[in-house]
């Protein structure tokens, strides 16, 4: 059964009342002589949220913000084009597809921050050495979603697409896209948080300017108070980031008819 949007809405904001009032009570609420939650390793969420406002009150954040948001769009873009473009033509050449399989493993199983001081190395320290680091991850995700979503095409369905007469442009149009932009999509939705992971330990790692590096900083100095509003800011962003990719996918999918439970 369908949970109405507004009552959805509603428990999700419980739920974050309801953490937000543990922290505060575990951090200023001694028990037994000891609290759950010191002050010196978790802060407080009221003055969490102060800071958070002063970064925004004195404009402090919105260049770092800036800075993030452009690595993590190029990261998105670059990795998702690459990711679909190769995801097809693997799917589309299986003899391509078995040569490159070993190496695409290889690749893909490294540890993401042992490439990050190599990229570095090659590129500087400036925005692309993070674009860099989250166009690998982002690239993977779309890239086997996107081959498995062309694999599970319906042989039936080709077949008979075949017998129509379909050129091979038509059935890229009409058969493997479709089939794909679905899997594409759920992708999407997590390749979205991971270019941002990217550009932030990117910016952790080695900058000048950005969340990661803004992190950064207030770890430095032990600002536990500074490194939860960084984080709580990264939160938000990565949410209003996936509200656009929702949106994005509704009116691209307005074809995909609804689950059973969805129908009226």
């Amino acid at each position: 059964m369908r949970i109405h949007p507004a009552k959805l809405f509603l428990l999700q904001i419980l739920v974050a009342v309801a953490v937000l009032a543990f922290w505060q009570v575990g951090a200023t609420v001694p028990i037994g002589g000891d609290y759950l939650l010191p002050e010196f390793f978790f802060s407080k969420p009221w003055d969490v949220i102060a800071r958070v406002y002063q970064l925004f009150a004195t404009g402090t954040i919105w260049k770092h913000l800036y800075i993030t948001l452009t690595e993590t769009v190029l990261a998105f873009v670059i990795g998702s084009a690459g990711g679909i473009v190769i995801g097809f033509w693997f799917a589309r050449k299986p003899t391509v597809a078995a040569v490159f399989d070993p190496y695409v493993k290889m690749v893909n199983a490294l540890p993401r921050v042992v490439l990050a001081p190599i990229f570095m190395l090659w590129l500087g320290l400036g925005i692309w050495s993070k674009v860099a680091l989250g166009v690998t991850l982002v690239f993977f995700i779309v890239f086997f979603n996107v081959y498995q979503g062309v694999k599970e095409v319906s042989p039936v369905v080709l077949a008979n697409a075949r017998m129509m007469g379909m050129s091979e442009r038509q059935l890229f149009r009409n058969v493997y896209w479709p089939s794909a932009l679905s899997w594409m999509f759920s992708s999407l939705h997590t390749s979205v948080g991971f270019a941002l992971v990217g550009a932030v330990v990117g910016e952790y790692l080695g900058s000048s300017a950005g969340l990661g590096y803004l992190i950064h900083q207030a770890e430095g100095v032990f600002d536990v108070t500074g490194v939860f509003a960084g984080m709580f800011i990264l939160a938000a962003f990565v949410l209003v980031i996936d509200f656009g990719v929702t949106r994005v996918e509704r009116r691209l999918l307005v074809w995909r008819p609804q689950p059973a439970g969805e129908q009226n």
